[in-house]
């Protein structure tokens, strides 16, 4: 690392009050003095907020990061534990329970208030955009030296000592993005300038931490080379050539094969082993026939120095997840489809099944993937607007606000121009109809949109899209589900109970994961226990209240007429339901209770077990009796 960088560096100048650090280890001292910041957790919650510094967290926010899967009941009384003991550990002086200038109270979330000479990602931060002011101006020496004492603040993968379910999320994941960015833009700069060998230390080192980021090692063998190492520059390149190759199928890409190419050029050429590469002009110093004036508008930025943002905004990978083989092996034939909707009924798991996907084949799209929960069917909150989706997605495209468009046709057309010559994954989760989505579909070749939903989407499948009906799992993945987070041994001790909790679950994995975060919660309690509340509540989801909350936002949409029809199904009984009897129950004709059932089936609340006759989940027909009993009974029967 540069002289300079070493001196920007924190661990390499005294400390007086308060010192944070979260590029690396999470860590703090005060007055010189280090602190110990706690559990794994609440050292998560103190990166979280120094990630915010001076803004609110609201909690919703903070259990989200905290806990990937579904947080506990107790969790926020976890999290107002954690800020206790953080505020303790900031402000030992202040009184019990009372907050301080560090971590005052906001309504509905919290805050850590930092100077940015305090915290390592604030004085990063701070720097870079001094760089990108002097790129901007055509001073890429200047440029180059404020990116590099930037990056002398990155001391190992972003928050090290917290769960790796935190490191995972997107807020995390972010960070890591920002400092290779910078990694990138400080190379472009050094070339344009003739100072490679002031980059190849945090060039080399960002190289080791993305791998598969080909603009990065694309810019690593272009510095090698600059900097008169052409071997090693030649070998960097094979190198990740291999690795595309060996982890993700592919060949490399154009910006790539460019740089290679160059350095190939410059061998045959017979040039000297020390002779750099040719660059631009330094914008910084143009020769005096083609120096502007002095009161001349200052050069716009260098394209080199402005590359293409590579979003990975994916939530985290899920926990635990089991089975479902030959659902993901759909999922990889209708992959060239361009467009494939998983749906299927409230809490059979077409989220969880989305994000393994996701992750599992996140190297066949280079360019970034993207997730947006667009809440279709949340009973707490409106479905996200197309176009407020699009300024989320242009946002982490690298799309600044001020430069973003008005109108909804505007913001699709910048949207698919970014994407049109990308391999960019899209998720969609939990949309609410074919309108929401349509502007939000990606129209290159190369990208995929992955789109999760309750609701039938006739328009899109027209169009060419893919579709795969997500049902409960079988019964042997159902037990090995629960098995997987309540403990094998402990499963495989009581057979019977878990058997019996697989059934009274009716094999939907959210049911089942209710009941293991219970079983998880108390390791003494036998399964025979919680099987026994499911059967005592037999009739009602009183042990089950989130798969009630999740049937209710599918229920809420139906129109009234379907929604009185689904009331009614309870009293066909297992036998199966078809059009006929449905007539003779409701009075309608059969032609209108064929529709109607149609209807049910495309929202996934009814299954069509064969042409004409459909079924009803066990949970489901549970659901349907409670909405009888609760809306007085059946008007208009």
């Amino acid at each position: 690392m540069p002289s300079d960088a070493r001196a920007a560096s924190p661990a390499a100048r005294p400390r007086q009050g308060m010192r944070f650090e979260l590029l690396g280890p999470v860590r703090l001292w005060r007055d010189g003095h280090e602190l110990d910041p706690g559990f794994p957790q609440q050292r998560a919650l103190l990166a979280l907020l120094l990630i915010h510094a001076g803004r609110p967290v609201p909690t919703a926010e903070i259990l989200d990061v905290l806990w990937a899967q579904r947080p506990p009941v107790s969790a926020p009384n976890v999290v107002r534990r954690y800020v206790a003991a953080l505020r303790r550990l900031l402000e030992p002086g202040s009184p019990p329970r009372t907050p301080g200038p560090r971590l005052p109270r906001r309504t509905g979330g919290h805050l850590l208030e930092a100077d940015p000479d305090e915290v390592d990602l604030l004085r990063f931060r701070e720097r870079t955009r001094e760089g990108k002011r002097a790129a901007a101006t055509g001073r890429a020496g200047t440029a180059a030296r404020q990116f590099v004492l930037a990056l002398g603040e990155w001391r190992g993968p972003v928050a090290m000592g917290v769960p790796a379910s935190v490191r995972d999320h997107a807020q995390f994941a972010a960070v890591q993005r920002e400092l290779l960015e910078t990694a990138r833009l400080a190379a472009d700069a050094a070339l344009l300038c003739g100072r490679a060998e002031q980059v190849l230390p945090v060039l080399r080192r960002a190289a080791v931490h993305d791998p598969l980021d080909e603009p990065l090692h694309a810019r690593l063998v272009l510095t090698l080379a600059a900097s008169g190492l052409q071997a090693e520059a030649l070998r960097a390149y094979d190198d990740v050539r291999l690795r595309l190759g060996r982890e993700l199928g592919l060949a490399p890409g154009p910006e790539l094969a460019a740089a290679h190419a160059r350095v190939l050029r410059q061998q045959a050429g017979r040039r000297s082993a020390h002779a750099p590469l040719p660059t631009p002009p330094t914008p910084s110093n143009p020769p005096p026939a083609t120096r502007p004036p002095a009161n001349a508008a200052p050069p716009p930025t260098p394209p080199a120095l402005t590359p293409a943002v590579r979003p990975a905004w994916l939530p985290s990978d899920p926990a635990v997840f089991v089975g479902r083989e030959a659902e993901s092996r759909r999922l990889d034939g209708a992959a060239g489809a361009g467009v494939v909707v998983v749906a299927g009924a409230p809490g059979v798991g077409k989220s969880a099944l989305a994000l393994r996907w996701a992750h599992r084949t996140a190297g066949r799209f280079p360019d970034g993937r993207l997730f947006v929960a667009l809440h279709g069917s949340d009973p707490a909150r409106p479905a996200v607007r197309p176009a407020d989706a699009l300024r989320a997605m242009l946002a982490a495209l690298g799309e600044d606000g001020p430069r973003l468009p008005d109108g909804l046709d505007a913001l699709t057309g910048r949207y698919r121009t970014l994407l049109a010559r990308r391999r960019v994954l899209v998720v969609l989760d939990d949309a609410a109809g074919t309108a929401q989505l349509r502007p939000l579909l990606p129209a290159g070749p190369g990208c995929l949109a992955l789109v999760t939903g309750r609701q039938a989407l006739p328009g899109l499948l027209a169009s060419g899209a893919r579709q795969l009906r997500l049902g409960p799992p079988s019964a042997e993945e159902a037990l090995a589900l629960l098995a997987a987070r309540v403990g094998a041994g402990r499963a495989a001790a009581e057979p019977g109970a878990a058997d019996e909790i697989v059934a009274r679950c009716g094999r939907s994995p959210l049911a089942l994961t209710l009941v293991a975060e219970r079983l998880a919660g108390r390791p003494d309690v036998p399964l025979a226990s919680e099987a026994a509340v499911l059967r005592d509540t037999h009739g009602t989801l009183d042990a089950l209240d989130a798969v009630r909350e999740a049937f209710l936002g599918s229920y809420r949409l139906l129109p009234p007429e379907q929604a009185r029809l689904f009331r009614m199904l309870p009293r066909l009984g297992d036998d199966g339901i078809t059009a006929s009897r449905a007539s003779a129950l409701t009075g309608l004709p059969v032609r209108r209770a064929r529709l109607l059932l149609g209807a049910l089936a495309d929202a996934h609340l009814l299954t069509e077990a064969a042409p004409g006759r459909y079924t009803l989940h066990v949970l489901l027909r549970v659901f349907a009796a409670e909405r009888a009993a609760a809306e007085g009974g059946l008007p208009g029967t």
